[in-house]
This record gives C-alpha cells, sequence and structure tokens, in this order.
C-alpha cells in the first residue's frame, strides 16, 4: 500500500469515527414492499455522477437505500473526464461540495490527507481530473450502491405506487422497480445539446457541440471557429489551440463579453434555503435576471486562450449563413465571412425531454413553467418556459390531475429544476443542501405512505426497559 493510500485509509476511518459520533448512518425503517415476490427498490437514481452521488449519500444517511444506475464505466461518470475541457474548476476550492455537512468528506480534508497543508494553501483552484479522483473516493469512502454500464432505457410511472425501469446491462435487458425514482442525469438530464437552426444546414462531419465526445487532436493545422464566449467556448477554443489548431476564431454575437457573474452576487444561505419559498413571480424574475445578464467565462479560462496569437476573438458577429465549397466552411456574419475547416457551437444546453422515448411514458404529462405561469413582467426563454415545475421535495407534477397517477414518485434532481428549487441540484456550491432537502422530502414520503405499519411497529414493540427488579413495592402503611 502506498503512502497517499496509507493516509486516506486513515482519513476514512476518522470518517467512520465522526459518523459513529453523529450516530450516522440511521438505523433502516423503510418498510419493506415485495412485487410479483421480489423486494423492491427503495430509491432508485438514474446518474452516478456528482448530484447522484449526493442524493444517494443523503439518503443512506437518513436510514434510505438508494441504488444508482449510470451508463458509464465506473470512474467515467458525469463530464468531469469526459467532455470536460477545463483546466481547472470554476468554482473556488474552499466550498464543500458533495459533502453532506461531514468535514472527513471534504475535498480539502482529502487533499490535506495527500499533500499537506502547505499544498492546499498554495493551491488556487481544484484541477479538473483530481475533482474526479476525489468523487471517485467519496463513493468508496460511502459504500453506495452504484451499478456501472446500466443504461436505464425506459421509466414508467405505475398506478400501484411503483415506478418501473427498464435497464440495459452487461447482462442484458432488465426491469426493476422502485418506490421513488431520482433522476440526477446532469446538466442536458432532460434533453441534449442547444444548436442554432443553422448547424443543420451543413453536413455533421464539419462540426460538432462542445458537450460531445471528440479528439481534439484531430483539429491539429486546421482553421477552428467557435460559436460563443461563454466557459464551455473558451475551453474548447483553448484545447484546440493547445492541441495545435492553426487559427481559432471566436464567433461572438455579442457586442462585448461579459464582465460580472451576477450569480456569485446573490449566492448566500439566504437564497439556497428560500428561494424554493418565493412565490411563482419571483422565482422568475430571478432566475430570468441572471439568464439575460448571462456568466462571463471566468478570468483564467479567458486567458488561457488569449495568451495564443493566433487566437481571435470576434465579437458583434451574429451568424447568418454556412456553407461548404471545396470542403471548406465558409461562415458569413454581420461582421464578415470566415474560411474555415471546422467549426464548434458552445452554444449550451436546452430542454428537450419529450423526444427521449425512455421518457416518453410520462413526458407529455409533466407540469412546465410556461404552462403554470401564463403571463409575467418579463418574456424568458425556451429553457425558463420548459423547465418542469417541481414541488417541494424536487417531484414532477401533473399538468392535469389525475392523467399520469405516480407521476409525483419521480424527482428531478438535474439542472433543469433551478427554476423551482435554484441551483441546489447539478453545481458544486449547494449541493449538499440541495440533496439533503430532497432525502428529508423522500424520507417524509415513506414515513407518511407507511404510517399504519409503522403505528402497528409501535404497537408490537416489546423489549422491556424495567425488568421489575429496580424497586420493592412500599408496603401499606397500618390504618
Amino acid at each position: 500500500m502506498s503512502g497517499f493510500e496509507n493516509k486516506l485509509s486513515e482519513l476514512e476511518e476518522r470518517l467512520r469515527q465522526d459518523l459513529a459520533w453523529l450516530e450516522l448512518p440511521a438505523k433502516r425503517w423503510v418498510v419493506e414492499r415485495l412485487h410479483n415476490g421480489l423486494p423492491v427498490l427503495e430509491v432508485a437514481i438514474i446518474g452516478g455522477g456528482m448530484a447522484g452521488l449526493s442524493a444517494a449519500g443523503a439518503l443512506q444517511l437518513l436510514g434510505v437505500q438508494a441504488t444508482v444506475f449510470d451508463k458509464s464505466p465506473e470512474g467515467f461518470e458525469g463530464p468531469w473526464v469526459t467532455t470536460a475541457r477545463m483546466e481547472t474548476l470554476r468554482s473556488p476550492k474552499q466550498l464543500t461540495g458533495p459533502a453532506l455537512g461531514l468535514p472527513s468528506l471534504t475535498f480539502r480534508a482529502w487533499y490535506e490527507c495527500q499533500f499537506g497543508l502547505n499544498a492546499w494553501d498554495e493551491l488556487d483552484k481544484i484541477p479538473r481530473t483530481q475533482w474526479m479522483d476525489y468523487l471517485r473516493w467519496l463513493r468508496k469512502a460511502l459504500n453506495l450502491h452504484v451499478h456501472n454500464l446500466h443504461e436505464v432505457i425506459k421509466v414508467i410511472p405505475r398506478i400501484d405506487q411503483l415506478v418501473e425501469l427498464h435497464i440495459q446491462s452487461p447482462n442484458g435487458l432488465q426491469i426493476v422497480y422502485a418506490r421513488r425514482l431520482i433522476m440526477a442525469s446532469g446538466r442536458d438530464g432532460l434533453g441534449g445539446a442547444y444548436l442554432p437552426d443553422i448547424a443543420h444546414t451543413i453536413p455533421k462531419q464539419y462540426w460538432a457541440h462542445s458537450s460531445d465526445a471528440m479528439n481534439y487532436r484531430s483539429l491539429q493545422g486546421k482553421r477552428v471557429g467557435v460559436v460563443g464566449a461563454g466557459a464551455s467556448a473558451m475551453d474548447s477554443a483553448a484545447t484546440a489551440l493547445e492541441e495545435g489548431a492553426a487559427q481559432v476564431d471566436l464567433i461572438v454575437r455579442r457586442a462585448d463579453l461579459p464582465r460580472i457573474n451576477k450569480g456569485k452576487g446573490a449566492g448566500n444561505a439566504g437564497m439556497v434555503h428560500g428561494f424554493a419559498h418565493l412565490s411563482p413571480e419571483w422565482k422568475w424574475r430571478i432566475r430570468h435576471y441572471l439568464g439575460t445578464q448571462q456568466v462571463p467565462s471566468p478570468r483564467g479560462s479567458t486567458l488561457r486562450v488569449s495568451k495564443f496569437p493566433n487566437a481571435k476573438f470576434n465579437l458583434g458577429c451574429a451568424l447568418e449563413k454556412i456553407d461548404i465549397i471545396n470542403d471548406e466552411v465558409i461562415v458569413k456574419t454581420s461582421r464578415g465571412t470566415f474560411f474555415l475547416d471546422f467549426l464548434i457551437f458552445s452554444t449550451g444546453f436546452k430542454i428537450d425531454w419529450w423526444r427521449r422515448p425512455e421518457y416518453a411514458a410520462f413526458a407529455p404529462f409533466v407540469l412546465a413553467w410556461g404552462k403554470h405561469l401564463q403571463t409575467t413582467a418579463e418574456g424568458g426563454n425556451q429553457e425558463m418556459i420548459d423547465s418542469p415545475d417541481l414541488g417541494p421535495g424536487f417531484e414532477f407534477q401533473e399538468k392535469t390531475p389525475g392523467e399520469c397517477p405516480g407521476l409525483s414518485r419521480i424527482h428531478c434532481f438535474c439542472y433543469p429544476a433551478a427554476l423551482s428549487h435554484g441551483t441546489v441540484s447539478g453545481d458544486i456550491p449547494a449541493i449538499s443542501d440541495g440533496a439533503k432537502r430532497l432525502a428529508k422530502s423522500i424520507a417524509a414520503h415513506f414515513y407518511r405512505e407507511d404510517v399504519e405499519a409503522h403505528f402497528a411497529r409501535m404497537q408490537s414493540f416489546d423489549e422491556p426497559e424495567l425488568l421489575g427488579d429496580e424497586w420493592v413495592p412500599a408496603q401499606r402503611p397500618p390504618n
């Protein structure tokens, strides 16, 4: 065993002691359900990334068993070592992320344990791949139940208080049943990449979205255009340049880059815990404002691009037409024409889960904000309009009551929950707060649903506190 492994073993032992002092995890208490004679999962989770692990951990601490299914190989869940291309995380290193309020589970504890306090003090931002190493350790330290290479291909809410999942795995197709389902499927969990219509006017071989898995070494010696100016655009542009692109043109519609991250100015405990209780009008107003202000690319990410002399920032360039002539990508914009070899669209994501076959059984019945909030002071964008209007426990709600029995047993714990709950289900700063809110809600549902059984358990409890030999009855005083 290496020195680092020895130190991590010591940290894991400290974590076990912390949990023991807190009497955690709680004892299992959920009433077992059977279907066709087989046990039903208490909670199933789609997605073994940061949100899925956080939710599973929070439930486990409350004595609720969660089973996680992820289609990726073990250790490659989420975007960190697959499609993400930033050098470091954008969040400050001090944020505790998915530690669930346990000091020994924080990234800082994990980092200092291996590299020491001085190394922590010298660390600026957390390297992206090192964050993935930490998440791998967190899964191991909490002993979470994750099944990799298990892809959920169909979800069916049922009238009998179960959710049916069809799962493709190395063992073939299997059907499992759960009392509750959590969708922790990431930034594109209810849709996919957003692409302007103009992207589809040229063959796919000439372009990619920044979220696509692709080999950037294939761009060596090529002229590359990157559409967009956000963090992912800078990351894509920098990666292309570092892999030897001949030139990278950032094609930006705005006349200037956004400078101020308004979301950082809004971050406080009040917003984390109070946003979900605001009126629909205030939720809409806040999220609309943050969306229209846009989030600037981090300074370090932008400098990572601008240090290359063959990087060009082209502002005020709205796309007008794209043609392929003699294997050349000709991009006409409002401020001129670009002659390129390849285009990368860094244009974000969209909610478009109505077209995803795995959700076809219930997606048409989900209440969305566009239906719920007919008139607002601000128009909002399509993502806001399509965002699900969730209940207090992140549960989906029906557009028309009674149309989709069992829908409320599915919980949305990914980015599209932001309009209902704030950014507590996808971003590092408040992921633990969101996970604990979700877990407490599910625990409350289980108790309420089985209150008769819990009452019967209470009635049949017969462990004596007193044995009858602790006292001697007083003799009656003489008359």
